[in-house]
């Protein structure tokens, strides 16, 4: 893989993962309110299923999907003012973290009730399909929403119609705070799609690059019209299910053995590895983000002013991104009104 894609697969993370942290003091301080699913440790699925598609499929996620709509190229400051609950969030402030929307970037939405992704991301796939169009929709999901029927009824009719759609499971082990070996009798997700005569893959969810190459060839599939689509990554996210969660029923010796595969060490490594630059891993703190990768790369090898600047990129981004919100305006009763009657029965795809 060229060392430029590297670098953006880099760049992506590091951007996504310190996102996701100042979301968490901007949290802690009060000026986010509601609740907050963060992302460290998933970033690795974001950035290799969506860099991996086109700008014209389609996206559906859930109520953790931050870091989809950054590397969807939605702007951060827009995110920011949404979560923030402000007038120039990407779905006017009325969405909150667990529902961004944005139509010009085909991301069609995060959704809080679990396993309502699957209709929501056939219809689109139907909508596709029904006009033969060259177009593809990714539909995210955890391990926990496998169990629901719209799981089970969405694969069947994606099946039967072949639909053009990606089921991408963040199988991150965990619903809420209940391990899959408890909720579950078929622990591997993927092996589920056989019910269905869908093609299935469970992948390596911490390595950006495998992440990558099985989503462009899944990708590929589907548009040669080969129908849907099921990828398993398995990942881990290194907080707990939500702000008010702490993750104390995780074993901390799980959670330090998790923290050795941080997808960012190993796209750090994995460039590092392609440009011949140093000879051993850069050292990285996997829990304080805005540290990103430490100082102290041997000089005159690693490209410390190239790391620097996205460093200070990501930085500046996101103090814009957070001065943008809190001068924002928030939305009067009046507007709050006015957009829940919006464009009744006029709802349609772009």
């Amino acid at each position: 893989m060229e060392s430029e894609q590297l670098q953006q697969f880099l760049y992506d993370m590091l951007l996504a993962r310190a996102f996701e942290e100042r979301a968490a003091e901007e949290y802690t301080q009060g000026h986010i309110a509601g609740f907050l699913h963060l992302y460290p440790g998933e970033e690795a699925v974001a950035v290799g299923t969506i860099r991996a598609a086109e700008p014209s499929d389609y996206i559906v996620s859930t109520y953790r999907e931050h870091v989809h709509a950054l590397i969807r190229d939605i702007e951060p400051k827009k995110i920011m003012a949404e979560l923030y609950g402000k007038r120039t969030g990407i779905s006017r402030g009325m969405g909150g973290s667990m529902h961004l929307f944005d139509k010009e970037h085909r991301f069609m939405g995060g959704y809080a009730i679990v396993g309502e992704t699957f209709p929501i991301a056939t219809g689109i796939g139907y909508s596709i399909a029904y006009r033969h169009l060259p177009e593809a929709v990714l539909c995210y999901f955890g391990d926990g929403a496998v169990n629901q029927g719209t799981f089970h009824e969405s694969l069947n009719m994606a099946a039967l119609w072949k639909l053009p759609i990606l089921f991408i499971c963040e199988n991150n082990h965990y619903q809420i705070g209940t391990e899959i070996h408890r909720h579950s009798a078929v622990v591997d997700v993927y092996k589920r799609a056989a019910s269905y005569a869908i093609p299935a893959e469970q992948v390596n969810g911490m390595n950006v690059e495998d992440v990558y190459h099985h989503t462009k060839s899944a990708l590929a599939h589907i548009r040669a019209g080969g129908g849907p689509y099921l990828l398993e990554f398995q990942t881990y996210r290194y907080r707990g299910h939500s702000m008010a969660d702490p993750g104390t029923y995780r074993p901390p010796a799980e959670v330090r053995a998790y923290s050795g595969l941080d997808p960012i060490v190993l796209a750090t490594r994995e460039l590092t590895r392609h440009t011949h630059l140093v000879s051993a891993t850069p050292p990285f703190d996997t829990d304080v983000i805005q540290q990103h990768i430490e100082q102290g790369y041997q000089a005159g090898h690693w490209q410390v002013a190239d790391v620097e600047t996205m460093k200070a990129q990501i930085q500046q981004i996101l103090d814009d991104a957070v001065a943008f919100a809190q001068s924002s305006p928030s939305l009067t009763m009046d507007e709050a009104i006015q957009l829940v009657n919006q464009n009744h029965a006029h709802e349609g795809l772009i």
